[in-house]
């Protein structure tokens, strides 16, 4: 997050559609992005979820279904999100919102990568050591799971 300057786009529109979970944003540079809350949450930026300082990021698991239930200003800045796993911690600068949206992409596939990698899901009640051949919420299967065979894997749980 590079903070705010004279360039920076500035949100006209913040609407919450609560059917789809979805954030929609839209800037006085014309952009316009579909934040998914999922997507908010699990790159929140509080330090509970990125730490203080470089490799001492959380993966956040099981937020499939996290839901908004609040949003507060902060100054002319910055908003709070409020979701629906009592995380209340993050704020949200204009800059880095705008940064998520022209990145999104990018990043939900670093996540979805994570996360399989962890041998985690995204659904809560999942939650625990999939492993081998499970679906790991990417929209298909995967055989050898958490680094092959052995008893173990890379990922920590056992099998």
């Amino acid at each position: 997050m590079a903070g705010l300057t004279k360039d920076t786009p500035i949100p006209t529109e913040i609407k919450l559609h609560q059917a789809s979970r979805v954030m929609e944003l839209a800037f006085d540079n014309g952009s316009a992005f579909r934040l998914p809350y999922e997507f908010l949450r699990v790159y929140s930026p509080s330090a509970e979820v990125r730490g203080h300082g470089p490799g001492q990021e959380t993966l956040q698991t099981g937020k499939r279904d996290v839901e908004i239930v609040d949003l507060q200003p902060i100054g002319h800045y910055a908003v709070k999100l409020i979701f629906s796993d009592g995380h209340d911690t993050g704020i949200y600068s204009w800059d880095l919102l705008y940064d998520m949206g022209m990145h999104q992409e990018a990043m939900w596939m670093d996540y979805l990568s994570r996360i399989k990698s962890a041998c985690a899901s995204r659904e809560a009640a999942r939650q625990g050591g999939l492993c081998g051949g499970i679906d790991t919420d990417a929209g298909h299967k995967h055989g050898g799971g958490c680094g092959g065979g052995g008893h173990g894997g890379g990922c920590g749980h056992h099998h």
